[in-house]
């Protein structure tokens, strides 16, 4: 995948106002040709990057993955002039900061850790809760209560998550292969990145995806070092699948995906913009039985249905009061 282009974000030198704690896209209208590219390009490369972790975590420690993949994303949107050359306020350094530890640092880290005891597949479907928890923290950071459709689909998404959770409990039959705790990490990154995707919208608006994203990857490598160093090198073994699995997850996961993730998110908002995780547990749930033989619970195919039908109830355009 080349590089994606995204929206500029207005230059910092004519701004002069406070960022809001959330903001609406560009464009409420239906989505264009462009936002479908922008939407399908995270949606794969999102939905594979399960499949990737799933691979490196035969041979490395879950926190030199998040590392490493941080170390690429970083280093390939460094490439990029306008990453380093836009100058970011410094009243905005702090969001920035937050974003880096938010979505960055804390829940590329718990994935990774999450995938010992739950599979690929399942990390892929909770990861398909995160359009319901954008929405949530809208709501929330907004002060502004979801119209009847929209609550519709706050329902429904809650309704699958617990369907999708109840066949990794290790309780009776419905005992699966994993963990309360794995599903509880899962769950959590999830939490986490609806709230930065709520967060970085108007960060995007005003500077542009690369800049805003480089410097937060940055932070994130910064949070990961320290555990990478202590818990992670010593169990890591840097085999030649390991190293090929990184450079797709890091490059393409973790730099250009992220990219087109938060241009998606200037453009239409981050409720809408969340639309792209759609897919992701399509693709994570294909690449994980197909190539991993990988068995997924009935239950579990339910609840993502679920989860996608209360996704795109929240999407829609409605009046909120």
């Amino acid at each position: 995948m080349g590089a994606v282009p995204e929206v500029a974000g207005t230059p910092a030198s004519a701004v002069h106002t406070r960022l809001p704690r959330t903001a609406t896209g560009l464009s409420s209208g239906a989505f264009a040709a462009y936002d479908w590219f922008l939407l399908a390009t995270v949606g794969l490369v999102f939905g594979a990057s399960f499949f990737f972790i799933e691979i490196a975590l035969t041979s490395l420690h879950p926190t030199v993955i998040t590392l490493t993949r941080l170390a690429l994303g970083a280093s390939t949107l460094a490439l990029f002039p306008r990453a380093r050359a836009t100058r970011v306020r410094r009243e905005d350094r702090a969001r920035i900061v937050l974003i880096g530890l938010i979505w960055m640092g804390i829940p590329l880290m718990l994935f990774p850790i999450a995938q010992i005891w739950i599979e690929s597949s399942v990390a892929g479907m909770i990861n398909g809760s995160m359009p319901i928890m954008a929405v949530f923290w809208t709501t929330v950071l907004a002060r502004t209560l979801p119209g009847r459709i929209q609550g519709l689909g706050l329902a429904l998404g809650f309704l699958g998550i617990v369907a999708i959770s109840l066949p990794e409990l290790p309780v009776g039959d419905l005992g699966g292969p994993g963990s309360l705790l794995g599903v509880g990490l899962a769950f959590t990154s999830a939490a986490l990145y609806g709230l930065s995707a709520t967060l970085i919208t108007p960060l995007q608006q005003r500077y542009g995806s690369l800049a805003v994203l480089l410097r937060a990857q940055i932070v994130g490598v910064v949070f990961v070092l320290p555990f990478a160093v202590i818990f992670g090198l010593a169990g890591s073994r840097f085999t030649t699948t390991a190293v090929l699995v990184m450079l797709p997850l890091g490059v393409l996961g973790t730099g250009l995906a992220f990219v087109a993730f938060a241009t998606l998110i200037g453009r239409v908002g981050a409720p809408r913009g969340a639309v792209s995780v759609y897919l992701v547990p399509v693709v994570s749930i294909t690449l994980g039985i197909t190539l991993l033989s990988e068995q997924v619970h009935p239950l579990a195919f339910a609840g993502t249905g679920l989860v996608l039908i209360g996704a795109w109830l929240t999407s829609r355009r409605e009046r909120v009061g």
